[in-house]
């Protein structure tokens, strides 16, 4: 090779290395702006059937958008609206499966009137207990279910709270027999109510922020609410005389984070699993919440003069009888209906047995 032969091969040599030189700082600058590109902001909104920052149930609601907030690290921020703000606390399901509002956050048998089955999934007299039904959902094929239920509608139904047991409810009659019932007007959503009005009350479905006006009013005699921790919020021992035990017609009460199906699927799957995996933590924070305050909040309503009253035998063997006429009835109306109960009947059976032995003996002799 000559003198310029190999000035011209070094030449084209240095050029290829510079080339490369460019390309590699051209890519490394190209990575180092998408590192620091800020990711996308999606923003949902969330309507509720709860009073704003109502204890336990408004507040969840609250708590659970800050959590999805936190653990997108705000890719995902939810707008939380209490009843009334953006829709009626009743027509929350309605908002959600329009598209409205791509989340929703309620019980699910408030939607009894669209999706009769749906009242499977909030609470069945003399059923399931609190943990029971979590790990009916989880574990016992429940959730696919809740999903066949509501996916005509749009909506993905997930669990993000449990009020746990409740309380029979608030009377200013007393009930001391079955004729005692007949002609009662009592706020009572859900199978409960209709159990009522088989034994002769008539039952109204009222939201929240409306049971104490119509308590106190005389609009009607008596009304189930939630349990110590909410009712004294409400005030309800300022306007009625009795406080009725057990809460049979809700031995828990899931309260569930609905979303809007083509707004969840139109996330990355690191957002998805974190609507999922908040409201899972939304159920268990809600139970502690509940067991907690319900305990303190009884306190000071004895403190208050409150009379605590057990409903009479005869009065829970009847509503038994016609708690599970009311529920073979709703498992009858449709194929769906009657796979969902003889799903959870038969896990009631099955973990009977268990509780019969364990926490049943504990709370007999503790």
């Amino acid at each position: 090779m000559n003198r310029r032969n190999l000035f011209g091969a070094a030449l084209a040599l240095m050029a290829t290395f510079g080339l490369l030189g460019c390309k590699e700082d051209k890519a490394g600058s190209e990575q180092t702006a998408a590192a620091a590109a800020p990711a996308q902001t999606i923003h949902w909104k969330m309507v509720t059937s709860w009073p704003k920052n109502f204890p336990g149930l408004g507040t969840a609601a609250e708590r659970l958008a800050e959590r999805i907030n936190a653990m997108s690290a705000g890719r995902l921020t939810v707008k939380v609206y209490a009843a009334g703000e953006l829709v009626p606390a009743l027509e929350v399901f309605d908002a959600v499966s329009r598209g409205t509002a791509e989340m929703g956050h309620g019980t699910p048998y408030y939607w009894k009137g669209k999706v009769p089955a749906a009242q499977f999934f909030s609470s069945v007299p003399f059923g399931l207990s609190t943990l029971e039904m979590n790990a009916w959902l989880s574990h016992g094929g429940g959730q696919a279910l809740w999903d066949e239920t509501y996916a005509p509608f749009g909506v993905k139904p997930l669990s993000a709270g449990n009020t746990t047991m409740q309380m029979a409810g608030w009377f200013n009659k007393e009930i001391n027999s079955l004729d005692d019932i007949k002609g009662l007007k009592i706020r009572m959503p859900g199978l409960g109510g209709e159990v009522w009005s088989k034994l002769g009350a008539i039952t109204v479905n009222l939201p929240g922020g409306e049971i104490f006006t119509s308590l106190q009013t005389g609009a009607i005699d008596a009304t189930d609410w939630v349990g110590p921790y909410n009712d004294l919020a409400f005030g309800l021992h300022k306007a009625a005389k009795y406080y009725y035990y057990p809460g049979w017609q809700e031995p828990q009460a899931v309260v569930e984070s609905m979303v809007n199906q083509k707004a969840f699927d139109a996330l990355p799957g690191d957002l998805q699993a974190i609507v999922v995996e908040a409201a899972r933590a939304a159920t268990l924070d809600m139970m502690d919440d509940y067991v907690f305050n319900n305990a303190k909040a009884l306190g000071s309503l004895k403190a208050e003069g409150v009379q605590l009253k057990r409903l009479p035998d005869d009065v829970l063997q009847a509503m038994r009888e016609q708690s599970a006429a009311v529920l073979e009835q709703l498992a009858a109306a449709s194929d769906l209906n009657g796979r969902i109960w003889a799903s959870q009947k038969a896990f009631l059976e099955e973990a009977s047995a268990m509780q019969a032995l364990t926490e049943k003996e504990l709370y007999n002799w503790r």
